[in-house]
């Protein structure tokens, strides 16, 4: 079992007798008396220029995109007050304007009306609202067990630091369950839009880049797209603009590796 600690990203203050880091008292782990390692941050996530936004593997977010993001954050922190944290993923970060939805994780404690949030969040943004919500448990758990859930907050904008401490555990009937998305694609192909034939790739590299470590980047998933089906750039995939023979021969490829592993730890778990 591979652990992750937690991370706590700070600043170093300047003391009379030793600079010092402060860290905030309302954290997951990191309870007093314990060790810890503190080491340089080679690269800090960036934060604009307003407060309470964080990006995560974005390098760069239209204007438009950002004012929309702060009203749904502000939306969201009215209605539902104490949280854990709100991300923004999916598509809408993508450069340019060819998303066709919001994809929201609201991470708080308390029940909320999923059905009463999404229509007044469309009807604030004008963008179709697909919203999750999760408790700490169950993203804890998802980031331990499904690598698409590390993809999603590999690339998110986030109202807060991006905080947590995971055991990953490989669970290959889950990723078995998966892969039967992925197994689609072949056989629709000429039917699936541009979008779906990229997710359905995405989840299938995914999955092959989570194994066998238990761990995957939004980095590394489109690095082996590309390798795989020698692409310059995955939004030819999206814009449909890929051949449909060395396309399918190179996903068959990469599909029977990924199923190979995952039978080979199935059989290795049962014994």
């Amino acid at each position: 079992m591979v652990t992750t600690k937690i991370k706590l990203i700070g600043r170093i203050s300047r003391g009379s007798r030793m600079d010092q880091i402060y860290l905030p008292k309302n954290r997951l782990g990191l309870a007093v008396g314990e060790y810890v390692t503190v080491q340089q941050l080679e690269k800090e996530p960036k934060k604009s220029s307003k407060t309470g936004r964080y990006f995560y593997g974005i390098g760069h977010l239209e204007p438009v995109k950002l004012e929309i993001a702060e009203k749904v954050f502000s939306l969201l922190e009215r209605r539902i007050g104490r949280y854990e944290n709100i991300l923004i993923t999916g598509s809408f970060l993508e450069k340019g304007f060819s998303f066709n939805d919001l994809d929201i994780i609201l991470v708080s404690e308390g029940k909320i009306n999923l059905r009463l949030l999404d229509k007044e969040l469309e009807n604030l943004s004008g963008i179709k609202i697909h919203l999750i919500h999760l408790n700490h448990a169950d993203l804890t758990r998802g980031l331990a067990r499904d690598p698409l859930y590390q993809l999603m907050l590999g690339r998110c904008l986030a109202r807060k630091r991006i905080i947590y401490k995971i055991s990953p555990v490989i669970d290959y009937k889950l990723l078995d369950l998966q892969l039967l998305q992925s197994k689609l694609l072949p056989e629709n192909f000429d039917l699936l839009s541009g979008n779906e034939k990229y997710y359905l790739t995405r989840n299938l590299a995914a999955i092959r880049a989570y194994l066998p470590k238990g761990r995957v980047r939004p980095s590394e998933t489109e690095k082996l797209i590309k390798k795989q089906f020698l692409l310059s750039d995955i939004s030819l995939i999206r814009e449909n603009r890929i051949s449909k023979k060395g396309f399918l021969a190179g996903y068959k490829t990469l599909y029977d590796q990924t199923f190979k592993l995952i039978l080979e730890g199935i059989k290795n778990a049962a014994e």
